[in-house]
């Protein structure tokens, strides 16, 4: 299934450590169907830990071919990867690149590379890392629900 990543901004009031509110932009990624379901997915998601009024200010397609998530608490910010494949053209005998991004959820720019090049380790295409930079982004929100009902039915029909 192809993900439709869309980077979505909440900008609301949030107190600072020193007790000053100020107003903040903070992004998000989610994965939806539509710019739609997008806004209503971070309202739904945002809600509970904004006190006060927020609003959605902004949101934009994010085109990322691979989501790398760490379930290590120490992985705490999100890397945005350059990868470029490097292809040889058959009839001519070119080298043809390619380009695409990936995001990487690491505790810091080594451990993103690290991570990036775990994730790539069953990769048959020859690719280098052109870039890698930090994103503001704050979490990142993978699709739930469609693929869930079939597997629950497959599981029933075994029994």
């Amino acid at each position: 299934m192809m993900n439709n990543w869309f980077e979505c901004k909440v900008r609301y009031e949030k107190m600072m450590e020193n007790g000053v509110s100020k107003k903040v932009s903070e992004p998000y990624l989610f994965d939806a169907l539509s710019f739609t379901e997008a806004e209503a997915r971070i309202i739904e998601e945002i809600t509970p830990f904004i006190s006060g009024e927020f609003t959605v200010s902004d949101i934009k397609r994010a085109k990322y071919s691979e989501i790398f998530f760490s379930s290590e608490e120490a992985a705490d910010r999100w890397f945005k990867c350059k990868i470029t494949f490097i292809t040889l053209d058959e009839k001519s005998g070119a080298e043809k690149k390619s380009s695409t991004y990936m995001l990487v959820q690491a505790a810091d720019l080594r451990d993103a590379i690290k991570k990036l090049d775990k994730g790539m380790e069953g990769s048959m295409a020859d690719y280098q890392i052109s870039s890698v930079a930090e994103t503001p982004i704050m979490d990142v929100y993978p699709y739930k629900g469609a693929d869930k009902p079939e597997v629950s039915l497959e599981s029933t029909d075994q029994e």
